[in-house]
């Protein structure tokens, strides 16, 4: 939503003020400009990403407009989850999780936590770990160095769409500039004609170059900034996770294991202590 009312704004303030200055808004309608500018960066995209990324740029694009998947009620649901399965882990042992893990969505511990169980990849992540952990994984320190690892394969690979977008916002003042060449190339064709035919052939040609930079500044580049900004925030869940994990690892109490994966929130998603310690009492027992 944000985003779209973004994209109001600066449409609207860099429209409107030109056209409240007396500009002509019929002479920003050219097509052929258009057609070049932002079918050469089209083209360009495609050439410069693998079909992982083109497939994957519409998904995320629309994940940016909705904004993050994870607010606070979210997290609170998930260091619930944690508190239970290490509460499970200390009581019964690792080896009470195994049925969890191999099976997690017949899992009655994990289906108590829908937000989580519709997540995928945290659900892989976690009883990925716990796997190991219910196998005899017991240094921390490898198992930190082991999910640092993935954590930054992971995060890699969602940024690829931003960093194909940025690319793009970055060409497109260059792709503008091109249009605007052109541009004036016809226009030296047309070198006899009257002043007034001389004057619309020269500004259809500046169309190009304020189009170029107008689209680069104003639309791409914040997009691909809003996708990389959810996919950060998103990311979070998993460092969540991984911080609840290192402090069971070592040995801590379920519920100071939770507080290690709870300060590792970001404050406008953080629940408090307390919050967290009255979600713990009502869940139900496994």
């Amino acid at each position: 939503m944000l985003l779209i009312i973004g994209f109001v704004v600066v449409l609207g303030c860099v429209v409107g003020g030109y056209a409240l200055a007396g500009g002509h808004l019929e002479v920003l309608w050219q097509p052929f400009e258009f057609m070049i500018i932002f079918g050469a960066a089209a083209g360009a995209y495609i050439i410069g990403n693998p079909v992982t990324v083109l497939k994957k740029t519409g998904g995320d694009v629309a994940s940016a407009m909705k904004g993050p998947r994870y607010n606070k009620a979210a997290f609170l649901e998930l260091l619930s989850l944690l508190y239970s399965v290490f509460k499970l882990a200390k009581t019964k042992g690792m080896l009470a999780l195994e049925q969890h893990v191999e099976n997690p969505h017949d899992s009655a511990l994990f289906n108590q936590f829908p937000v989580f169980v519709k997540d995928h990849h945290a659900v892989i992540f976690l009883c990925d770990y716990l796997r190991l952990m219910t196998l005899g994984t017991e240094n921390s320190h490898e198992m930190e160095a082991l999910i640092d690892v993935e954590l930054e394969t992971h995060t890699q690979e969602v940024h690829e769409v931003s960093h194909a977008l940025q690319n793009m916002a970055d060409g497109m003042p260059a792709l503008g500039i091109v249009a605007a060449v052109l541009g004036v190339i016809h226009t030296m064709g047309s070198i006899t004609e009257p002043p007034e035919v001389l004057g619309h052939l020269i500004g259809g040609a500046l169309v190009g170059t304020f189009m170029g930079v107008w689209t680069s500044y104003g639309f791409i580049a914040p997009v691909a900034n809003a996708v990389r900004t959810t996919h950060d925030a998103e990311l979070r869940y998993l460092h969540c996770i991984k911080s609840g994990l290192l402090a069971h690892l070592q040995g801590y109490p379920p519920a100071v294991s939770v507080e290690f994966a709870r300060k590792a929130l970001q404050s406008h998603v953080r629940p408090t202590f307390y919050e967290v310690e009255e979600a713990n009492q009502k869940l139900a027992p496994v």
